[in-house]
């Protein structure tokens, strides 16, 4: 598997001298993109991309061969350099490429008059690609030369990179392959993105042979994991709670709230401290989960999948809009891909509500006395207490392992398993007791009935 990263390094004591370079960049994708838009029809008869650039320039380049073209570009856009030109082109090329397959498919659906007509394409905030010998050449260590508009011509500027930011790179990105750096702005300050790109193999191991971490991110403990293996068998369990950072973000939220209440409409100064107790918290669980996988060495970190984009209600809406839950994922999974750890995701709905030991609904908050309003313990039918969150991390480890069961088996195979225990045909409610259910019968002859409940009654409380 290829990871691509990318490091900014600033560019010191210069800020507005590239300025012209981008506007001049992002100018020719325009042009580009009016000239791919004007030939489509016979831009699209070819089938490589350099086919397609190759083309472009037929009808915008003047050469000795070729004196008199469709589209001049050298007219308005003297000694553009021809590393950018191509870069312009291939950019405008993926534009125009997606505009034109988004418009065949509005044409298509506009007879039902559904959609509304994709906007013609622009080049927006692209930037510059820097392609090495052509308009980058590394110095040494902390000094490049970048070909840039300067002085009404496009002329070599020789710049002072940031040490800490090379060093970084020096420290951590040795291994890798470096890619083309892009000229970026932000804010008043100057950056040469660099990506890099390497090559690692994640874990190859049967399903019967994996370990995993099942990840249950929650808004009162951050992270609640449990290792299981294929068997079901619970080998490790960990809590991260962070009561400092909550009771400071928190404290952050209310002054907000006490800001707005005397009529204060923007707050940018609360709102970021907010967000940094927010990141910081973000971070926190992001490492505890890599130390925990790693501790263990699992083969797979099994997430809920999180739809948080839909409207939020009730009286924990603003703790849903602050909480990060993607963004924990995210880092997560960049973090474990480079170690070699494998990410999966499976239906969230009912992990926490439904008991792990296939006893039905689990009650919580206010549905029951003995959990005193708290959503962090749930009450089984069955009259015992445990903790929900726990309860939900084996209910997720267990539908990932039912999931790679269930789609490895031949059609008449699952069929007949799903036909045993029927649970697991349906990944909204199944649990971990499903999961050793499905087991028993893999590794036996014996048909499932209701008596294997009473086993797996005891199973559940070994691991309870």
């Amino acid at each position: 598997m290829k990871i691509h990263t990318s490091y900014s390094v600033k560019i010191k004591y210069y800020n507005r001298i590239f300025a012209e370079t981008v506007r001049l960049y992002r100018a020719a994708v325009d042009f580009f993109i009016d000239v791919a838009i004007a030939e489509w029809n016979t831009l699209s008869l070819h089938d490589t991309s350099k086919e397609r650039v190759n083309a472009i320039e037929k009808l915008t380049i003047q050469t000795r061969k070729r004196p008199h073209v469709t589209y001049d570009f050298g007219a308005l856009y003297y000694k553009f350099p021809s590393y950018l030109r191509r870069a312009a082109i291939q950019e405008s090329l993926g534009k125009v490429s997606s505009y034109m397959s988004n418009l065949d498919n509005w044409m298509r659906s506009s007879i039902l008059m559904r959609g509304k007509k994709p906007s013609r394409p622009r080049a927006g905030r692209v930037s510059p690609a820097m392609y090495k010998d052509g308009s980058y050449v590394r110095i040494d260590n902390y000094t490049a030369k970048i070909k840039v508009f300067t002085r009404n011509t496009w002329d070599w500027l020789t710049v002072s990179l940031g040490k800490s930011d090379v060093d970084y790179i020096l420290r951590h990105c040795t291994n890798r392959k470096e890619c083309v750096p892009t000229l970026r702005n932000r804010g008043k300050e100057w950056f040469l993105d660099f990506s890099f790109e390497e090559n690692v193999d994640l874990s190859d191991k049967s399903v019967s042979e994996q370990k995993i971490l099942a990840v249950d991110l929650g808004l009162n403990n951050a992270a609640t994991v449990s290792v299981m293996t294929f068997g079901g068998t619970v080998i490790g369990r960990k809590f991260m709670r962070l009561p400092r950072e909550y009771d400071s973000l928190n404290h952050a939220i209310n002054r907000i709230k006490k800001a707005q209440q005397h009529g204060a409409r923007r707050t940018p100064g609360l709102w970021a401290c907010a967000k940094g107790i927010n990141d910081r918290i973000a971070t926190l669980t992001a490492d505890f989960l890599m130390e925990t996988a790693l501790q263990y060495g699992v083969d797979v970190i099994v997430f809920e999948y999180l739809n948080i984009s839909r409207r939020k209600c009730g009286s924990k809406k603003q703790r849903l809009h602050l909480w990060r839950a993607q963004y924990v994922q995210s880092m997560v999974s960049d973090k474990a891909h480079r170690a070699g750890i494998r990410i999966s995701r499976v239906n969230a709905w009912g992990t926490s509500r439904y008991a792990f030991d296939g006893s039905g609904k689990v009650l919580r908050g206010k549905e029951s006395l003995e959990t005193q309003g708290s959503y962090s313990l749930c009450k089984f039918t069955t009259g015992k207490l445990y903790n929900c969150d726990l309860n939900a991390t084996y209910n997720i480890g267990a539908r990932y392992f039912i999931r790679e069961i269930t789609k490895s088996l031949p059609v008449t195979e699952r069929l007949a398993l799903e036909a045993k225990v029927p649970p697991i045909a349906r990944r909204s409610t199944c649990t971990w007791s499903d999961l050793i259910a499905a087991q028993r019968i893999l590794h036996s002859s014996i048909p499932v009935n209701h008596l294997y409940f009473d086993e797996l009654q005891g199973q559940a409380a070994m691991v309870g």
